[in-house]
């Protein structure tokens, strides 16, 4: 079934007195328009719901928008989208704006200039005022791996996480471990906090304690895993295992142990998270758990496909399975005599 356009450009312009050619340009992101009369044409087109119609003019590519283009994490990302946009016949483009929280306050406007048929971004949402202008021009988004928790029906695809920090740390504990570390990422970003929750499940339910000397925050780099690394390694009863938050930090890590003559895994067992290149290529190769990133952005894409389509998808939440993969990094732990 179609759907119906409720109130037309005509009607706008004449409940807020501005000309047809302002209220374009205000749709088009134009930037000769003063700020007084883009916000009340703005506020009108969110109280009527005005939804532009799908124009066949309009150029056929998504636009794919990253806080940072460096790293392994990303180029999976932008290959996935690449592929599965490449099979429905359109293009790419990236774009690089704001921070891990959200992009720029001037991306919105430019965006709208562009015009893209869809986003796909890599942020932890975006705001109402924003979701509100994107459809009322047409242009539907999807977001991958969240920071955050994304606003009910904002359509978002990520990884099991959580499950991710369980298996990481029930493999530790399962080879013998009982002291084991763990180096987050952000203490705001929701995948950070699902993995250490992970971890403490699994300490729970193997009636291990929870020893918060043990648990450290930082970034996902590999500084901090180093930092932190060496802090944990310093107290006077250190852990002998280590579940970084990242393979990143899993390599920090490993060039702590190795500065203070310690061997992984005889002398400590080093886990990270999200199996990229760098965890074959590692010496030892490190034991981490695969998060699907290719998958991740072939499924947003989808997703967003659907949502070109006029075809609402029944689930606007897609998270998929991540697993355990070992490597050398980990050994039950040395029994002191």
């Amino acid at each position: 079934m179609s759907h119906v356009q409720r109130v037309t450009l005509k009607e706008i312009a004449a409940q807020t007195g501005v000309s047809m050619t302002t209220i374009s340009k205000v749709l088009n992101g134009a930037v000769d328009v003063s700020s007084t009369t883009r916000e009340l044409v703005e506020e009108q087109l969110r109280r009527s719901g005005y939804r532009r119609r799908k124009s066949r003019r309009r150029r056929e590519y998504v636009e794919v928008v990253l806080h940072e283009l460096e790293g392994e994490w990303a180029l999976a990302i932008i290959e996935g989208v690449r592929e599965a946009a490449a099979q429905a016949g359109m293009a790419i483009s990236l774009s690089v704006s704001g921070d891990r929280r959200a992009p720029g306050a001037d991306w919105l406007e430019s965006v709208v200039r562009r015009g893209p048929t869809g986003i796909i971004m890599l942020f932890a949402g975006i705001t109402a005022d924003g979701r509100e202008r994107l459809a009322a021009r047409g242009i539907p988004f999807v977001l991958i791996d969240p920071a955050g928790d994304p606003a009910p029906g904002v359509p978002a695809v990520g990884s099991a996480n959580w499950a991710g920090g369980v298996a990481a740390t029930r493999h530790l504990i399962d080879l013998g471990h009982e002291r084991i570390a763990a180096i987050a990422g952000p203490e705001d970003v929701m995948a950070a906090l699902a993995r250490l929750d992970g971890y403490r499940s699994a300490l729970t339910a193997a009636h291990l304690p929870l020893d918060a000397e043990l648990t450290r925050f930082g970034d996902f780099t590999r500084e901090t895993g180093e930092r932190h690394a060496h802090a944990l390694l310093s107290l006077a009863r250190p852990p002998t295992a280590i579940f970084a938050g990242s393979d990143l930090q899993a390599l920090g890590v490993l060039h702590a142990a190795v500065a203070r003559g310690l061997r992984v895994p005889e002398d400590l067992s080093v886990v990270g998270f999200d199996d990229l290149g760098i965890a074959e290529l590692a010496v030892p190769r490190l034991t981490t758990i695969h998060q699907p990133l290719h998958e991740m952005a072939e499924q947003a894409t989808r997703l967003l496909l659907r949502l070109l389509e006029d075809r609402p998808p029944e689930v606007t939440r897609v998270e998929l399975a991540t697993r355990l993969v070992v490597r050398d990094s980990t050994a039950p732990p040395r029994r002191s005599s």
